[in-house]
C-alpha cells in the first residue's frame, strides 16, 4: 500500500497564499507534488541496482518554480501547445488571446494554468487538485472548472483531468514533466532508447505550427515505432531535435504511446493515454542557465517531455480532432506513466 503525506512547499509573495507539496510514495516510486500549477517537482526510481534517483528536472523551491522556467512539471490549460496568431473563432465569435510566444499563444498565455494555486484535496492514494477558471481568463470563453488527480500505483502515476464549462471553450490539458532517466543533471538524454507507437505525425512552419497536413512517419526521421537511440537518431538525420505531435490512435480507451528505455540504469518509462496525440519535445530551448535541484544545470537535450494531449491548434484546423469543450459536456482524459526496470 502506498501512503500520500502533505508539507508547506513556500509561500507566494504579498500573501498570494501557502503552497503546499504532497508526497505520494509506493514500495517503487515516489514522486513529490507541489499545488502551484499542479507541478511534479520529483520521481524518485530505483535502477536496476536497487538505487534511487530522481528523474524529473525541476527545482528544490518555490522561488525557481516562480521565476521564468520552461513549465518544468506542471500541468498546462486553458489550451496546452500553441494556437496560430493567438486568435480562434468559437460559433461565429472572435476571441484574441495573448501572444506569449510571437506569433503564436502558447500554454494557456501569460498566466496559464501552470501559474496559479489550485486546491488539494488528500486521499488514500493520491491528490486531487482543483480550481475555477473565470469567464475570460486569458481571452478564453466561459468559466471552467478543473479537476486534476494523481494517484501512485505501484510503478505506475495515474493523472486523470476532468473539466466542466459554462461555455463552448478549447481545452486540452497536459502535464509538462521533463525525464531523465540517467537521474535529473545528467548532461543529455542521447543514450535513451525512445519508441512512440505512431504512424503519422504533424508538419509544422518556422513558427511550430502544424502545416495541416498529417504526414506518415515512414522512411522519415519521425518513424519511431521501433526503438532509436536519441543521439545517434538526431545525428543520422541531422535534426536540432523533436518538437513535435505524433498521432495516436484515434480510440477514447488507454492506448500505448511511447516507450523509453535507459540501458545503463535499466530504467524503463511507458506511457499510455486516452489521448489522441503525443508532443515529444527533446529540451531544444533549454540553455543550462537554469540552476536545478541539487546544483544541476540543465543544458540543450538535458530532458525530454510526452506531453499527451490534443493536436497543436486543433481549434484552427478543423480536420484536426475536435477540441471544443460544451455545457453538459466533460472533458475527461488519462495518462499513465508506467515505471519499471528491464
Amino acid at each position: 500500500m502506498g501512503s500520500v503525506t502533505r508539507a508547506v512547499f513556500g509561500e507566494l509573495p504579498s500573501g498570494g497564499g501557502t503552497v503546499e507539496k504532497f508526497r505520494l510514495q509506493s514500495d517503487l516510486l515516489r514522486v513529490d507534488i507541489i499545488s502551484w500549477g499542479c507541478t511534479i517537482t520529483a520521481i524518485e526510481v530505483k535502477d536496476r541496482q536497487g538505487r534511487a534517483s530522481d528523474v524529473v528536472l525541476g527545482f528544490a523551491d518555490l522561488e525557481g518554480y516562480l521565476q521564468k522556467q520552461p513549465y518544468f512539471g506542471a500541468v498546462v490549460g486553458r489550451v496546452a501547445n500553441r494556437i496560430a496568431k493567438g486568435t480562434f473563432k468559437v460559433d461565429g465569435k472572435e476571441y484574441c488571446l495573448a501572444l506569449n510566444k510571437e506569433p503564436n499563444s502558447l500554454h494557456g498565455g501569460v498566466r496559464g494554468f501552470d501559474k496559479v494555486l489550485w486546491t488539494p484535496r488528500v486521499l488514500s492514494n493520491g491528490v486531487q487538485f482543483s480550481r475555477v477558471s473565470p469567464d475570460g481568463e486569458e481571452g478564453y470563453p466561459g468559466e471552467l472548472k478543473v479537476w486534476v488527480t494523481y494517484t501512485l500505483d505501484g510503478g505506475e502515476l495515474v493523472v486523470n483531468y476532468r473539466a466542466q464549462a459554462s461555455q463552448a471553450t478549447p481545452v486540452n490539458l497536459t502535464n509538462h514533466s521533463y525525464f531523465n532517466l540517467a537521474g535529473q543533471g545528467s548532461p543529455n538524454i542521447y543514450d535513451h532508447e525512445v519508441t512512440i507507437e505512431a504512424d503519422t505525425y504533424l508538419p509544422v512552419d518556422e513558427t511550430l505550427i502544424p502545416t495541416g497536413e498529417v504526414a506518415p512517419v515512414q522512411g522519415t526521421a519521425f518513424d519511431l515505432r521501433k526503438p532509436v537511440e536519441l543521439g545517434k537518431h538526431l545525428q543520422d538525420f541531422h535534426l536540432n531535435g523533436f518538437d513535435h505531435n505524433f498521432c495516436l490512435k484515434g480510440s477514447k480507451e488507454k492506448h500505448f504511446c511511447a516507450r523509453v528505455r535507459h540501458a545503463a540504469s535499466g530504467r524503463v518509462l511507458e506511457v499510455y493515454t486516452t489521448q489522441p496525440g503525443v508532443q515529444f519535445y527533446t529540451g531544444n530551448f533549454l540553455d543550462g542557465t537554469l540552476k536545478g535541484k541539487s546544483g544541476a544545470v540543465y543544458p540543450k537535450h538535458s530532458g525530454f517531455c510526452l506531453e499527451t494531449q490534443n493536436w497543436p491548434d486543433a481549434v484552427n484546423q478543423p480536420h484536426f480532432p475536435p477540441v471544443l469543450l460544451r455545457p453538459g459536456e466533460e472533458y475527461d482524459h488519462t495518462t499513465w506513466f508506467k515505471f519499471s526496470v528491464a
